[in-house]
């Protein structure tokens, strides 16, 4: 997938306003694949809809969603399940993590359906992010931080042509979110990924292309 390319598109919650200020909604937005976006917005101006609509979670909205030249309201489950496995990786704002699984265990959840990445690979994003002593703690007795920092991992255990974050670094210092910055760099530009970054105020510092008022 080289594009995402949103036309018109608007959350139909949003369909009786009188005007829609914004750089995103009601426009014609085109995502490039090795381009780096950072998504600003307000709480309630439908930044983690936009994830969801883009990842096939919803459909209330309004306008057209491509994926290069395809509308995605057209794909069937079975497309949707390979574009999560190898062309989009979403870091969800709430995580979704299994809270009675371990950290590797999460990890694996994802990995072993991908095989993207050797168990010595993901020992050593732990070991990156500060939480190799964590790898066998159940998730649910992680603080958020620490729980952020393992649903990052596992966003990068698969192939990808575009990476989401949702809002990444919400519970990191500037000393984690540096580090995960350049992580995220690292691993995008191995596959000649785009990055799209939300934020309601604190964000990944990463090299933009372009910057979007939601």
């Amino acid at each position: 997938m080289d594009c995402i390319h949103l036309q018109q598109t608007l959350p139909a919650v949003f369909a009786d306003r009188n005007s829609i200020e914004s750089d995103v909604w009601h426009k014609d937005i085109r995502f490039e694949k090795k381009g780096i976006y950072l998504i600003e917005a307000a709480s309630g101006t439908g930044k983690s809809s936009l994830c969801n609509y883009i990842y096939g979670y919803r459909k209330d909205y309004q306008g057209i969603i491509n994926f290069n030249t395809d509308n995605i309201r057209s794909y069937k489950i079975k497309q949707w399940v390979e574009i999560r496995k190898h062309s989009i990786s979403m870091l969800f704002q709430d995580m979704r993590l299994f809270t009675e699984l371990t950290a590797m265990e999460n990890i694996l959840l994802k990995n072993n359906l991908t095989h993207f990445k050797s168990k010595k690979e993901i020992v050593s994003f732990f070991e990156a992010m500060g939480i190799a002593d964590k790898l066998d703690s159940k998730v649910g007795r992680l603080s958020f931080g620490q729980q952020q920092r393992v649903a990052f991992i596992r966003s990068l255990c698969q192939p990808f042509d575009f990476i989401f974050l949702d809002e990444p670094v919400s519970h990191l210092d500037d000393t984690n979110g540096e580090i995960m910055g350049g992580i995220l760099m690292n691993e995008a530009n191995k596959q000649g990924a785009g990055l799209i970054v939300t934020s309601i105020g604190k964000h990944i510092a990463l090299p933009y292309t372009e910057t979007l008022k939601l």
